[in-house]
């Protein structure tokens, strides 16, 4: 009864021994951080759930980045209504401004960049902070100690960007919206009321269900990543850099995949 499963690995090592190094260590990778996706579903419905450690980390991912995200977006709005006005002034069309605006940072320019800066700013501050634990062995301290750093250390801070981001993400849209009629009143007059009624006028209930749902997205993407590379770090100092950086990279990298898969979703639900 024993031979078939030893032929299976055999084989299995076999196939194995074929693959390019670079896979082989892409398929690791993928494991790994299922296995961690894994663990931290079962930790997220254990009792005891740390409030205290949650409230400060929707406090430090929140709070600490709303002077970032708030003059980005008032750039971000100011910058794309001057590039764009002089364009529909050429075909008679000024008056759409507003609308064109707030659909493009609604649908896809809002989300994305902010997500992008606290890509930046979060996972890789997640990386650090918790590859520096794992060097210093302060979480194998707390697991001989008998607490559960996956539920301290890693749910309250996977929850708190998947919270913070969908209303920071609501704030930058808020704020572009005031840098472009900032910009709209540079070249030209037009009243508050009037340009924010043209901008809720074009923006539809279908419009804000994919940029929330790719919010909610975005930030689980950058708080899973980001402790992912931070708890999985090897020993040495030189690591707690690489997780910072590697938290950067991926968590960017997936925020334009889900944003690809979310488009084409929603483009075939509508």
């Amino acid at each position: 009864m024993s031979q078939p499963s030893t032929n299976k690995i055999t084989t299995a090592e076999t196939i194995a021994e074929y693959l390019p190094s670079s896979f082989q260590n892409f398929l690791i990778e993928l494991g790994s951080m299922l296995q961690f996706f894994i663990d931290f579903f079962k930790n997220l419905f254990k009792r005891g759930f740390e409030w205290n450690a949650f409230i400060r980390q929707c406090f430090e991912v929140g709070y600490r980045s709303i002077g970032l995200i708030s003059l980005t977006a008032f750039i971000m709005g100011l910058v794309m209504t001057l590039q764009s006005q002089p364009t529909l002034a050429n075909f008679g069309a000024e008056s759409w401004l507003p609308g064109m605006v707030s659909i493009s940072i609604v649908r896809e320019i809002g989300p994305v960049i902010t997500s992008l800066l606290c890509a930046g700013k979060i996972a890789s501050s997640m990386g650090a902070e918790l590859g520096s634990m794992k060097v210093t062995e302060q979480i194998d301290a707390m697991e001989v100690s008998g607490s559960n750093p996956m539920k301290y250390l890693v749910v309250t801070r996977i929850l708190a960007t998947t919270l913070t981001i969908p209303l920071l993400v609501i704030l930058s849209d808020a704020i572009s919206f005031c840098g472009s009629w900032v910009a709209v009143n540079i070249n030209s007059t037009m009243s508050a009321m009037l340009f924010f009624n043209k901008i809720f006028a074009a923006i539809e209930f279908k419009d804000l269900i994919p940029s929330i749902i790719k919010s909610i997205l975005f930030g689980f993407a950058i708080g899973f990543i980001g402790c992912y590379k931070g708890y999985n770090s090897s020993k040495g100092t030189e690591s707690v850099g690489v997780a910072a950086n590697s938290a950067v990279v991926t968590a960017s990298i997936s925020i334009f995949l889900i944003d690809m898969l979310v488009v084409q979703i929603t483009n075939l639900l509508y």
